[in-house]
């Protein structure tokens, strides 16, 4: 078990190590959560994280007891609670499924958009996970040999969301809505109760129809980008970052997620080009490049610090080489 904790932090030597890696993963898993969790639960105290598994808002939030929280979307629910519970009576379900919810030991990937899981081969190792979380409209198909077709939840936006979910998805995927306005709300809940749609207030018109089983709708707690922000990205922060249009980006809410929910957690995908290179793509899948960061709102050179110190003390672990 060492050897493999040692061999799995090394990535430098993960490539080599894939198929052993692969063969014995889930006979070793349990154990190797273990000494994972032991470890982790020591070191998260250097962030200020207290894990809750808790990770979608339920009715039960709004009419049973009190929502702690005072603050707006995105990082509370006040001034959006009607919509909310519209939208929560329409799903009727807030819950991981009971096979992974039952597990001991949670292994978890996210895999993000960047390039650099591009060429890695990764497919396989990915489909091992127990739980895989995958980010906005990042596709599937035509990329499995890199990024496999496993996912457990699809954490997005409206603006990121596609018309068939479907094409890039599972049957059994669940659709992991991040509420950054009220009106990301009022856009789920005109889908759901199939309500004339209003496409104003979003910077990219969201899709006018939305082929999702709705059981499979999750709405993620506002806590998790409220904590996200103040627990991992703290105080230090641009003057950009003060203002109300900052939000950490999604890939990053989805490290966070993954350090409550699972007990080990592993990145693929994660990662920018130097900024200095501003013709190299961002993405695996398109041609975007770093010039169309220029203007985002996010701090992703602070974001690449905060998971680096993370990766260096053991929290969590690259399964390729970083960009």
């Amino acid at each position: 078990i060492l050897f493999l904790l040692k061999t799995v932090n090394d990535n430098k030597c993960l490539r080599c190590f894939t198929p052993l890696f692969s063969k014995y993963y889930h006979i070793l898993s349990t154990k190797l959560c273990t000494l994972w969790f032991y470890l982790i639960l020591i070191r998260l105290f250097s962030f200020r994280i207290n894990k809750t598994t808790k990770l979608f808002l339920t009715l039960e939030d709004f009419f049973w007891k009190e929502y702690v929280s005072q603050l707006h979307l995105p990082y509370g629910p006040t001034g959006s609670e009607l919509m909310l519970l519209k939208v929560l009576a329409a799903t009727a379900n807030y819950d991981m499924p009971a096979h992974i919810e039952e597990l001991e030991c949670k292994t978890c990937v996210v895999v993000g958009n960047s390039f650099a899981i591009k060429h890695t081969s990764l497919g396989n190792v990915i489909n091992k996970y127990d739980v895989v979380i995958r980010l906005n409209d990042a596709p599937v198909r035509g990329f499995e040999k890199d990024v496999g077709n496993k996912t457990t939840m699809r954490i997005f936006y409206p603006e990121s969301a596609t018309y068939n979910p479907g094409l890039h998805n599972e049957e059994d995927t669940l659709m992991v809505l991040v509420p950054f306005k009220t009106n990301d709300l009022r856009w789920l809940k005109e889908i759901l109760y199939d309500e004339k749609r209003d496409r104003r207030g979003f910077w990219r018109p969201p899709p006018l129809l939305w082929l999702v089983d709705r059981s499979k709708v999750r709405v993620l707690d506002p806590f998790f980008m409220h904590q996200t922000r103040k627990q991992l990205l703290g105080n230090k922060v641009r003057s950009l970052q003060l203002s109300k249009n900052f939000h950490p980006t999604t890939g990053f809410l989805a490290v966070f997620v993954a350090l409550n929910y699972c007990d080990v957690v592993h990145l693929a995908g994660f990662g920018y080009p130097p900024k200095r290179d501003q013709q190299h793509p961002i993405h695996y899948f398109d041609h975007n490049t770093m010039k169309a960061m220029m203007k985002s709102p996010h701090d992703i050179s602070h974001e690449a610090r905060v998971l680096k110190k993370l990766e260096d003390l053991g929290v969590l672990k690259y399964l390729h080489p970083h960009l």
